[in-house]
């Protein structure tokens, strides 16, 4: 019960790792945010969370977070609701395959949106809400970058970009809010079945081609993910901030 009492918010909540996040966090104790663009997802996660709840744990809020506007909803809600926030989770993201030469304008830019700016606006609009209460090192705000920070992937250049830039943006908030007792940390997954990339798991020959690159030989699943995020997000994580976790079942040590 490392987040009793807690309010959370999940950005990209509706599946994959967000659901497998906002369900460890809400079983943990934590009042858990469901942000999203479609509400039939996010209200079967949230009917799932607190059937098993004494009381409710999970809400939905319908958000579009590359939106400035809807982000500010967003936190305008928070704040008439709960008052208070402990846990930022931004999950939010997606990509599309395209070689370099054959990427649009608009491609590069929504890719860029999901991936980054989500990430800067809802962390901006939010950790005024953080800031504005005590807690110590307590509150906690969690990134969603990617392996594919690390390594050039096969015709995704713009999501390449862009988790890089996760990833060194999370060093970057980390160090300013450091001061204000909030905690900036991200988790950059390897190959994991999630809706996204279940398409693509269909192939045999790219699934046996991820378990010879993988140390731990296989794919990985969101629950793992939520794991790890879980943690660093958790008063047990207290002396980490500016970090960023890899959690790739060994690929870059092959």
């Amino acid at each position: 019960m490392r987040f009793k009492e807690k309010i959370a918010v999940v950005t990209g909540a509706g599946s994959g790792i967000g659901e497998a996040t906002a369900y460890r966090l809400a079983k943990e104790g934590a009042t858990v945010v469901l942000v999203g663009r479609t509400i039939s997802k996010l209200e079967k996660v949230a009917a799932n969370i607190n059937e098993e709840a004494v009381k409710p744990r999970a809400y939905c809020f319908v958000a579009d977070v590359t939106n400035s506007a809807e982000v500010e909803q967003l936190g305008a809600y928070i704040e008439k609701e709960f008052g208070d926030l402990y846990v930022l989770i931004n999950c939010a993201g997606g990509s599309r395959k395209s070689p370099i030469l054959e990427t649009t304008e608009k491609d590069w830019d929504d890719v860029q949106a999901v991936n980054l700016k989500s990430i800067f606006l809802v962390s901006k609009r939010l950790a005024t809400i953080m800031i504005n209460n005590e807690g110590g090192n307590e509150r906690s705000i969690v990134n969603v970058a990617s392996l594919s920070g690390y390594k050039a992937g096969s015709h995704i250049p713009h999501y390449s970009a862009a988790k890089a830039a996760v990833i060194n943006f999370t060093r970057a908030l980390a160090f300013e809010l450091a001061p204000k007792g909030i905690r900036v940390n991200s988790v950059s997954p390897g190959f994991v079945s999630t809706d996204l990339t279940k398409e693509g798991l269909k192939n045999e020959k790219f699934v046996k081609s991820i378990e010879r690159h993988t140390a731990l030989s296989r794919v990985g699943t969101s629950d793992e993910i939520a794991n790890v995020i879980a943690f660093v997000a958790s008063s047990e994580a207290s002396y980490m901030t500016g970090s960023d976790l890899l959690v790739d079942g060994g690929w870059l040590i092959m």
